[in-house]
């Protein structure tokens, strides 16, 4: 039997109707305005032969018009399918390919008047969201009602909520951390702020007098450090994600008074699945053969669980005594030289932890006498320099021999996905 709710856009504009919404480039909109810009965004893609079921692609950047029309998708019961606009046309094609409609301009023109539901069936596909791609091609998930609703109370007791909330994005929306602040922010009854893409000025300066959540990536979180981001007043938590943590960078932000809290998610669990560690309220987390993390849980894709029940995840970790979770890695970055495991997140927070490294990511290659050698790519801070043999040598007192890279690569810029994930497959030779 069918779990039926109150439509969270229509319960927040009626709880709270004057609240804003959403803070964009372009304007703000209340809840109430929103609502209403979601119903006639649902009545504009009835006009146009949309109906229930139907797949709506959603190439906008990250304005008012992305979020009407996003919520009006949701209002009719359509799924969404946001479009990454940073994707050459072909990539587009293809993501958008089996859909109903495809919106690359504000909707306008007829409206169907019927009123559109004011209700979600919590186990309808409600938004297909597309993998970052770093260890394969893109792989398109439905994620239901239900999974962003779970999500969101899962963050909830985590984090908690405060009716004041201002939460700050600047992650993409074709992205399941991006998407998941905007619909999270509705089920809140909060307000979201969305810059069309990150600047590390902005950013600063938005935390710095008003945000009090933000969601970054290790990388981005570094700008906002280097462009002077110091104890902001109002700022509750800066979650980081998409990517390994180094201690060191953990370090900076709290001697900059920023509170960074690590979270673990995947775009088949519906974003976040521990924050500091800890697996989200009703999110179940195991260690499975070969140390690969297992989740289960109402926020899971219902189409990425495996016979046994699991979402199995291709990452390795552990729990700790508290029963926290500890990422350790891909399952396929492992590197086997001489017959030692080495994992590369560990030598990459060694390495960014010497004072002249600013990012560094590290991969095997094939070795006629090892099988495998550590290979490191380096980025150095502006104005710093260092050697092959001063970052080997560094390496050497606080990591075993056959975990030092044997060879070292400098670069300006570290192959990343646009949400800030390491694309690693690209630096292998």
């Amino acid at each position: 039997m069918p779990l039926i709710v109150e439509s969270w856009l229509h319960r927040a504009a009626r709880t709270r109707p004057g609240h804003v919404a959403l803070r964009a480039d372009d304007g703000a909109l209340t809840y109430a305005e929103l609502d209403a810009a979601a119903t006639l965004a649902a009545q504009r893609l009835r006009a146009l032969g949309v109906g229930p079921g139907d797949r709506v692609a959603i190439a906008l950047p990250a304005r008012r018009a992305f979020a009407e029309t996003l919520h009006g998708c949701l209002r009719l019961g359509a799924v969404a399918v946001p479009i990454d606009l940073r994707l050459g046309p072909a990539e587009r094609r293809l993501r958008s390919s089996g859909c109903a409609a495809v919106v690359t301009a504000p909707l306008a023109g007829l409206a169907d008047g019927a009123a559109p539901p004011l209700t979600h069936d919590l186990d309808a596909p409600a938004i297909v969201v597309h993998t970052s791609g770093t260890t394969a091609g893109p792989r398109a998930i439905v994620l239901t009602y239900g999974n962003w609703l779970w999500s969101a109370l899962g963050s909830a007791v985590a984090l908690g909520v405060d009716p004041a909330d201002t939460w700050l994005c600047t992650l993409p929306l074709a992205h399941v951390g991006g998407l998941s602040i905007l619909l999270r922010s509705a089920i809140y009854a909060t307000t979201v702020v969305l810059h069309e893409r990150f600047d590390a000025d902005a950013a600063a300066d938005e935390i710095a007098t008003r945000a009090t959540l933000v969601s970054v990536v290790p990388t981005t979180l570094q700008r906002l450090l280097d462009a002077g981001l110091r104890h902001p007043p109002f700022l509750r938590a800066a979650l980081v994600g998409g990517a390994p943590i180094a201690p060191v960078l953990l370090a900076r932000a709290a001697a900059a008074g920023v509170p960074a809290v690590g979270t673990y998610g995947l775009t088949e669990a519906c974003s976040q699945v521990t924050t500091g560690g800890a697996p989200l309220f009703c999110t179940r987390v195991r260690i499975g053969p070969g140390r690969e993390i297992l989740v289960a849980g109402p926020t899971v894709a219902p189409g990425s669980l495996a016979a046994d029940g699991w979402l199995h995840t291709g990452d390795e970790g552990e729990l700790d005594a508290a029963g926290d979770l500890v990422v350790t890695g891909r399952a396929g970055d492992t590197i086997i030289t001489g017959g030692e495991n080495v994992a590369p997140a560990e030598v990459e927070a060694v390495l960014e932890s010497h004072p002249a490294v600013a990012e560094a990511a590290v991969h095997g290659a094939p070795d006629p006498r090892w099988g495998e050698r550590v290979v490191a790519t380096v980025v150095l801070r502006d104005g710093e320099t260092a050697t092959d043999d001063d970052l080997r040598g560094y390496c050497r007192v606080r990591l075993a021999g056959y975990k030092v890279p044997r060879v070292f690569r400098f670069t300006r810029e570290l192959p990343r996905t646009v949400s800030g994930k390491l694309l690693r497959r690209s630096l292998e030779d």
